[in-house]
């Protein structure tokens, strides 16, 4: 299963990936402090809340605005889950989109994860609004690249 982790300046979202759906998914304050030790404590107990077993977690992959959790987040996926996580936006991980703008290392990781999405989900030619901490509108090229936006 795969362990899809989204931190946001407020929020962060745990959830589940069977391979064909999302079968489970948990919302927490996001804070640069917590400890790999409290997220997987927290983790745990919603995870056998819903009868799924830690070991079901073989890979993970990490979208975050807040890089304070970056460490720790790495600590939990090696120390409780045995995997290394890709980070979206890092340097050595291949995205399945282009990002076409002048500085494509500043696009925050969020914002690709929303192309993807969106695109996946509604194929190209869109503006995708996300209602976060901050409200941003970003473009989806009809070929599913990622042409810029606005906070």
């Amino acid at each position: 299963m795969l362990l899809a982790i989204d931190v946001g300046n407020t929020n962060t979202v745990f959830a589940l990936h069977d391979g064909e759906a999302f079968v489970a998914e948990w919302r927490m304050k996001t804070d640069g402090a917590r400890t790999a030790d409290e997220y997987f404590v927290w983790l745990r107990q919603l995870m056998d809340f819903q009868n799924i077993g830690v070991r079901a977690v073989r890979e993970a992959i990490v979208s975050s605005v807040a890089p304070k959790t970056v460490f720790n987040l790495k600590k939990l996926c090696a120390s409780y889950f045995g995997c290394t996580p890709l980070f979206v936006g890092a340097p050595d991980v291949a995205l399945p989109v282009e990002v076409r703008v002048d500085a494509p290392d500043e696009v925050g990781a969020d914002r690709i994860v929303n192309t993807v999405g969106a695109f996946t989900r509604y194929g190209g030619d869109l503006i995708v609004l996300d209602f976060g901490t901050a409200t941003t509108f970003d473009v989806v090229a009809a070929d599913g690249a990622y042409e810029g936006g606005v906070i």
